[in-house]
């Protein structure tokens, strides 16, 4: 049984403390034989300057796929739906800010253009072959990403 009290606002305080859930976007695509993925440069702390996926912290009314598609189009402009679940990825030190577990989804695109928005300093489309470093797990999203689509 969950113990939990009533505020006087109408919401419910718990003894517990609760994790935050994120949801990432990996976008890949083809061109010239070669293939691209699209990484976002982070405007904020932490990895301030370091490249990784777009994504962000679920709404309290949204799915976890609804924040990936809304965090990839609020940080490159980029409007997609329908993207397949990679994973679920809850390491308990995979986010510096606290406890934090993030939903992977991914899809093959025709590369779109991007365009660095919200909480992104820039947007890019990186040859697989030749990435950055990449900030938080995602070097490991980015492996299972390459697996679901057979890449």
């Amino acid at each position: 049984m969950i113990d939990y009290q009533r505020t006087e606002d109408g919401l419910y305080a718990y003894e517990y403390p609760r994790a935050e859930v994120t949801a990432d976007s990996v976008l890949f695509a083809e061109k010239e034989g070669q293939i691209y993925v699209l990484l976002i440069c982070r405007g904020n702390e932490p990895y301030k300057g370091c490249w990784a996926f777009p994504g962000g912290f679920l709404n309290m009314d949204e799915t976890v796929a609804r924040c990936a598609e809304r965090e990839l189009e609020e940080e490159t402009g980029i409007v997609l739906t329908g993207m397949r679940l990679v994973g679920v990825y809850s390491d308990v030190e995979r986010d510096p800010r606290g406890r934090v577990i993030t939903a992977a989804y991914t899809a093959m695109t025709t590369m779109p253009e991007a365009h660095a928005a919200d909480d992104a300093a820039a947007a890019k489309w990186w040859p697989i072959k030749k990435l950055p470093q990449l900030a938080f797990d995602h070097e490991l999203i980015l492996r299972d990403a390459r697996r679901v689509l057979g890449l």
